[in-house]
């Protein structure tokens, strides 16, 4: 089929009109093509070198994340590289990128390898360690304790390796109870950071886990790299359960040893940091016991010693002495009471006398005794004024002695005081 006519742009096609599947593979072969070569940073892995083969066939991994890109090279290239050939190198490679049009396939063409140097690899370790820091992941306030004796162990560990066995068999010398999940993952290479990531996930999420232990025997610098990986890193951060870093020897020490809740030396330390010793927690057990006796027995002949003081006290040979000191207190308190309730009474006595002679003074009696009268209508109602009485009606006069009955004759208005300024 002619190609003439078919849209010359990706954006033009569509279903009435789309691009036949050469057509597109070559387009991406052309825009490949166009593509300078690059250099590209990874670990080598599935390196296949066939002898008599022209061409030399790997894997270029990314180192942080489960990534990867066919890499092919002339056999008379790959074999003039000084860098280390095997799984697990950490290279830097140039190459171009290619696109085989019939398999639909993408590729590096590979120009050279080189070994990532030591020092890069220092230097590169050394800044995300100060990245790392600088957001708090190996901050103290963020590690927690280690349980005093952990019923179930999580041990990440390589596949039948001698840190395994250091772990094992001494936290069982120390402690024969303990129970173990072990999990054996690939420890250096190109999954060992998926892999010890999987295993602290699974261990964190399982619940009947006290404390994970990473334990690893001692490498070189790059057979440690996993452990400096930050994707590492930040799983081992995110982690709930106690975690413990026991990565190679005492000198080794990798990132994930910044951001464990605690570092162990070597796997061998590691078990005796996590797991207690059970003939020395009896031996302080029994020093405890001793001492607790002492301080009992030293208690009780402080106390003894206390009492037989007080025995010997005063007022304990001779007890009447203090109830003597207080029955002078009570009786001296009584007399002073009786003084001031006598006194009290007197002044009370006195004061209701002078009430009774005021109400003396102003009793209705008293009042009629001195002559006065008191003048009442046939009704009983009390003459106030003259002009409340009629001539010739009779009234009732009480005296201070007796009643008269009287008739009205005249009557005066006028108030006794001015009657008597007339008169």
């Amino acid at each position: 089929m002619s190609t003439a006519h078919l849209p010359p742009t990706a954006r033009e096609t569509s279903a009435e009109a789309p691009w036949p599947l050469r057509l597109l593979n070559t387009k991406i072969h052309e825009y490949i093509g166009r593509m300078s070569p690059v250099w590209v940073e990874g670990q080598l892995v599935q390196i296949n070198r066939r002898p008599g083969a022209s061409m030399a066939f790997l894997t270029l991994r990314d180192t942080d994340v489960d990534m990867s890109m066919n890499v092919a090279m002339f056999a008379r290239d790959f074999d003039k590289i000084a860098t280390p050939r095997q799984d697990g190198a950490h290279v830097v490679v140039h190459a171009k990128p290619t696109f085989w049009v019939k398999r639909g396939s993408l590729q590096l063409q590979a120009k050279e390898i080189r070994a990532v140097g030591l020092g890069q690899l220092l230097a590169r370790l050394e800044e995300l360690k100060r990245l790392l820091a600088a957001e708090g992941l190996f901050a103290a306030e963020r590690k927690v304790p280690l349980p005093f004796l952990p019923a179930r162990i999580g041990l990440i560990c390589g596949r039948d390796s001698k840190a395994e066995h250091d772990v094992v068999v001494n936290a069982k010398a120390r402690w024969p109870e303990i129970d173990f999940d072990i999990r054996e993952v690939a420890v250096q290479g190109a999954h060992a950071v998926s892999e010890v990531c999987a295993a602290i996930e699974a261990l964190d999420r399982a619940g009947n886990v006290d404390v994970i232990i990473v334990a690893r025997g001692g490498g070189s610098v790059e057979d440690l790299l996993p452990f400096s990986n930050e994707r590492l890193v930040r799983v081992a951060s995110a982690c709930v359960t106690p975690l413990v870093s026991a990565i190679g020897h005492e000198t080794d020490t990798p990132l994930l040893d910044y951001v464990a809740d605690f570092r162990a030396s070597t796997p061998t330390d590691a078990a005796r940091r996590v797991v207690p010793d059970i003939g020395e927690e009896r031996r302080q057990l029994r020093l405890a016991r001793t001492r607790l006796d002492q301080a009992i027995d030293a208690r009780l002949i402080r106390e003894g010693e206390r009492i037989a003081a007080l025995r010997d006290h005063p007022l304990l040979a001779h007890p009447e002495t203090l109830i003597d000191r207080h029955g002078e207190v009570i009786t001296s308190a009584r007399e002073r009471l009786q003084r001031q309730f006598a006194h009290l009474l007197t002044l009370e006595s006195e004061r209701l006398g002078a009430l009774r002679e005021r109400i003396h003074d102003l009793s209705p009696a008293t009042v009629l005794e001195r002559g006065y009268a008191v003048v009442r209508d046939r009704t009983g109602q009390v003459v106030r004024r003259a002009h409340q009485a009629l001539v010739g009606n009779r009234y009732e006069v009480i005296v201070h002695q007796g009643r008269l009955g009287v008739a009205v004759t005249a009557i005066n208005p006028e108030p006794v005081g001015r009657t008597e300024e007339k008169s």
